[in-house]
């Protein structure tokens, strides 16, 4: 949803979430048959095109295949292994704030009622989950992040209930 709001098309539509998963599951198949780790859809590639501008699909297909590529030559990980702390931690405040704005932005879109308590605890929730690097531990599970913050807003919501997708009581 946020990389469709960020260029402006409806990507559930088109191409369809169902060929999204399809392509998500496949490529982890494939990861596994040649005994890579499973693969994992990140939303920074939201932030970089946020920040860049680059929408052409093009554009990203070519800069895949070649961090691919550049990713198989040591001497250019090395190299990248030698950017300064600070600047990767400069990229990552940019990229994860941009995420964070872009998902404020769709809140804002939606019209999601922040006034109604309940929609409030459950985005209060979820951000100090999420952000406040919050862990929950029960036998050999460990969640923390993302996910913890996902399910706690999930179950929040089940529970809360707001009358509709706006967090409007009706």
């Amino acid at each position: 949803l946020a990389i469709g709001n960020v260029v402006g098309k409806d990507f559930i539509k088109d191409p369809g979430i169902h060929r999204t998963l399809i392509g998500d599951g496949l490529a982890t198949s494939l990861a596994a048959l040649i005994g890579g780790p499973a693969n994992t859809t990140y939303s920074e590639n939201t932030g970089a095109v946020a920040l860049t501008g680059a929408y052409n699909p093009i554009i990203m297909r070519i800069a895949a295949i070649f961090a691919i590529l550049l990713s198989l030559v040591p001497k250019f990980t090395a190299l990248i292994g030698t950017i300064p702390a600070p600047v990767i931690g400069g990229i990552s405040i940019l990229l994860f704030g941009m995420i964070s704005s872009i998902g404020i932005k769709n809140m804002v879109d939606a019209k999601v009622n922040l006034s109604n308590p309940k929609v409030l605890i459950i985005t209060a929730t979820m951000l100090v989950l999420g952000l406040g690097g919050a862990t929950f531990k029960l036998g050999p599970i460990n969640l923390s992040g993302l996910g913890l913050s996902a399910i706690f807003g999930v179950v929040l919501n089940l529970i809360l209930r707001p009358k509709d997708a706006t967090g409007s009581e009706g």
